[in-house]
C-alpha cells in the first residue's frame, strides 16, 4: 500500500512539474515561437532559429540553459561571444538565431529569451535529443540556396514514426502539397527513410526558415532564395549590358599617353636638331664671299682702226674667292666688297 501510494506521488509530482513548466513559460508563448524538439549528433552543430514580436526589436535576446525557466542560466546574450555559442539577430525578419557547438549529453534544455526591462523576461522552451546514432531526424545542411523561377528539392532523413509535415516558422503547415505566402509546396516519400519537399514558384519573399517535421521532430531549414537573372546564359545580351569599367582603362591610357607624348619629344628634337644641322651648313657655304679685282677699260688710240675696232676694249682680272671676316654685318657689307669705276 505505501508502495502504491508512493509510485502515485512520483506520478503526481512528475505531472505537477510538468504543469508548474507550462505555467512559467505561459507568458512567453505567443511572443516567441522557435522549435519544440531537436534530434542532433553529438560532438555536431545545430542551428535554432527564435521568432519574436516586433515590440522586441530593441530588446536584448539570449539562450538560456536548464529545464526550468526560473533556474535557467545565461548561455549567450546579443552582445557576447563565446566558443561554445553564437547568436544573431535579424531586426528586419526578426528572427535572432543561436548556434550551438560541440553538443554533448548535457546540452538538452534551452530556452529562446528576451529581456524584458522593468518587468519578467520572456522564454520559448526547445530540447535537444543528443545522439552518438544517426539522428532520428536529420538534413544534409541547414542552409539551402535557390533561385527565383527554379524549383529545388529539401531532403529530409528520418528513422522515426509519424505523420510528415513542412512549415513555416510562425505559420502554417502542409502534409502533401500546397502552396505557403505564394510558394508551391510538394511533399513525396519515394525513398525509404527520406521525405522529400519541392518548392516550385520560388520567390524572393520565399526566403526564411522552415521545419522538416516527422512525429514529435522538427528540424529548422533555412531558405535563401536570390534574383534570377534571364539573360545569365545569353553572354551576348551580357556584354551589351554590363558597363564598363573606366577605371580598369585608367592606368593602360595613362601609359599609351606618356610614351605618345616622348614619342611626340624625341621626333621634335630629332627634327629640331637635323634643322640646327642644315642652317649651320648653309652659314658655311655663306661665309664664302666673292671679291672681284679692279675692272681696267681702255680705249685703243690706232687711227686705222675701224669704228667696231675702235670700241672700248674691256679687261676683267681673275676672280678670288675669300673667306668671309668675322666682322660687323654693316662694315662686312661695306668694306668685303670693291667696287671701280667703270669709265
Amino acid at each position: 500500500m505505501l508502495f502504491c501510494l508512493t509510485s502515485l506521488s512520483l506520478t503526481n509530482m512528475d505531472v505537477l512539474l510538468r504543469v508548474l513548466l507550462s505555467l512559467s513559460a505561459l507568458a512567453g508563448i505567443h511572443s516567441i515561437t522557435t522549435v519544440s524538439k531537436v534530434s542532433v549528433r553529438a560532438g555536431g552543430s545545430i542551428t535554432i532559429p527564435c521568432l519574436y514580436e516586433s515590440k522586441y526589436i530593441n530588446h536584448v535576446k539570449y539562450l538560456c540553459k536548464g529545464y526550468y525557466w526560473n533556474s535557467c542560466s545565461y548561455a549567450i546574450k546579443t552582445n557576447q561571444k563565446k566558443k561554445k555559442f553564437s547568436i544573431s539577430d535579424d531586426k528586419i525578419l526578426k528572427i535572432f538565431t543561436v548556434t550551438i557547438n560541440h553538443l554533448t549529453k548535457e546540452d538538452t534544455d534551452y530556452w529562446c529569451a528576451v529581456e524584458i526591462n522593468g518587468g519578467g523576461d520572456e522564454g520559448k522552451y526547445f530540447k535537444l535529443s543528443v545522439t552518438t546514432n544517426t539522428p532520428s531526424l536529420d538534413i544534409s545542411n541547414q542552409e539551402i540556396t535557390g533561385s527565383t523561377g527554379s524549383p529545388i528539392a529539401i531532403n529530409c532523413n528520418f528513422h522515426n514514426s509519424g505523420e510528415m509535415k513542412w512549415c513555416r516558422l510562425g505559420g502554417s503547415c502542409l502534409t502533401k502539397s500546397g502552396s505557403i505566402n505564394g510558394t508551391g509546396f510538394t511533399i513525396s516519400a519515394n525513398v525509404s527513410g527520406v521525405f522529400t519537399v519541392t518548392m516550385s514558384e520560388l520567390r524572393t519573399e520565399s526566403s526564411g526558415w522552415y521545419l522538416c517535421v516527422k512525429g514529435d521532430l522538427q528540424m529548422p531549414v533555412h531558405i535563401s532564395v536570390t534574383e534570377n537573372n534571364p539573360n545569365k546564359n545569353n553572354s551576348k545580351d551580357q556584354d551589351e549590358h554590363v558597363p564598363v569599367d573606366l577605371k580598369a582603362y585608367t592606368i593602360p591610357l595613362s601609359l599609351l599617353i606618356f610614351i605618345v607624348l616622348v614619342t611626340v619629344f624625341i621626333w621634335f628634337m630629332l627634327k629640331r636638331h637635323k634643322q640646327t644641322k642644315e642652317a649651320a651648313s648653309t652659314v658655311t657655304v655663306a661665309e664664302e664671299e666673292i671679291t672681284y679685282s679692279t675692272v681696267t677699260h681702255k680705249r685703243n688710240t690706232s687711227s686705222q682702226s675701224s669704228p667696231a675696232e675702235s670700241a672700248v676694249d674691256v679687261v676683267y682680272s681673275s676672280v678670288i674667292p675669300m673667306k668671309q671676316q668675322h666682322v660687323p654685318k654693316d662694315e662686312a657689307n661695306d668694306k668685303n666688297v670693291t667696287y671701280s669705276t667703270l669709265a
